[in-house]
């Protein structure tokens, strides 16, 4: 988080930006001086200051992360990639429906995945939307065009058609509230406003963002606009991984038990409408999921 701070030198008043941040155990500052005054366009001078930092310290790690990654996978045999992606899809269906309410374990999330054995004694719906999830995460894999409001609501209304068929691929048209959250979620009016400039602010963002800030503010933006009666966070999670996927950057999974944090870091970037709480939140995950290929 960019703060402003100031400082007295004889009488005079000096403002600058600063960043504080934990690397290698110890806590670093990084100061940007903005002059005697508080410029008019502060805001704009802390997003150029978020970028400096990001690309010095975020962006070379994620090339590298990238690069490992890739040169790890051409080696692989086929069968072992498409296992490899079986068994992301299996974990990243198990946590996503999990964090959700979902009541299957990850092993029998395996067991119907893998082998279509049906667990006893669980609800009919998880079942059916952990296969149906599956089938949107393959589906966001082979999808060769870019996001658009069409494809989401296609990706919804597969997700949900045979548990809440009254809801699925459809825009809500009431109010609702994020259970635990101190976040309202827009009004019905502000819906389509809202998603047709997230719609265009990614495809302008999309050349001119780093791959790994856009997947964290593509999740963030639509989660926050919540269009959806329910299932926003898990298509919220499905856009991060096509945007992740198309830039040929490794997927990520938000696993059940970060979910205080990662609900926490939504809930404090929504109230204080600070995108970089979040973004720095998704960077130590993404980091600490691929520190192997560092």
């Amino acid at each position: 988080m960019v703060s402003i701070k100031k400082k007295l030198i004889g009488k005079q008043t000096y403002y600058y930006l600063e960043h504080t941040f934990r690397h290698k155990c110890k806590i670093r500052k990084k100061e940007k001086y903005l002059g005697k005054k508080i410029p008019e366009n502060v805001e704009e001078v802390k997003k150029d200051f978020l970028l400096e930092i990001y690309k010095e310290r975020w962006y070379p790690l994620f090339d590298r992360i990238k690069q490992n990654y890739y040169k790890e996978l051409r080696s692989m045999p086929k069968t072992a990639k498409e296992k490899e992606i079986k068994n992301f899809s299996i974990t990243f269906t198990y946590d996503t429906n999990r964090i959700e309410g979902s009541k299957l374990t990850l092993r029998e999330t395996a067991d119907l995945l893998e082998k279509g054995v049906t667990p006893k004694a669980k609800p009919l719906d998880d079942i059916k939307e952990a296969e149906a999830h599956e089938k949107v995460f393959y589906d966001i894999l082979d999808y060769k065009r870019d996001l658009s409001l069409q494809i989401v609501l296609y990706w919804h209304k597969k997700l949900f058609e045979s548990t809440k068929s009254d809801i699925a691929g459809k825009i809500r048209q009431h109010q609702v509230a994020i259970s635990g959250s101190r976040f309202i979620p827009p009004f019905p009016a502000e819906i389509y406003p809202l998603l047709s400039g997230f719609f265009s602010g990614y495809d302008k963002n999309k050349n001119e963002l780093h791959p790994v800030e856009l997947a964290a503010l593509a999740h963030l933006r639509f989660v926050t606009i919540h269009p959806f009666s329910d299932g926003n966070g898990r298509i919220s999670r499905l856009i991060m991984n096509f945007v992740l996927h198309k830039h040929k950057f490794p997927l990520l999974n938000v696993p059940y038990e970060k979910r205080t944090s990662y609900y926490n870091a939504l809930e404090r970037t929504q109230i204080k409408k600070q995108d970089s709480i979040f973004v720095q939140w998704f960077f130590r995950r993404y980091i600490k999921e691929y520190k192997r290929y560092l």
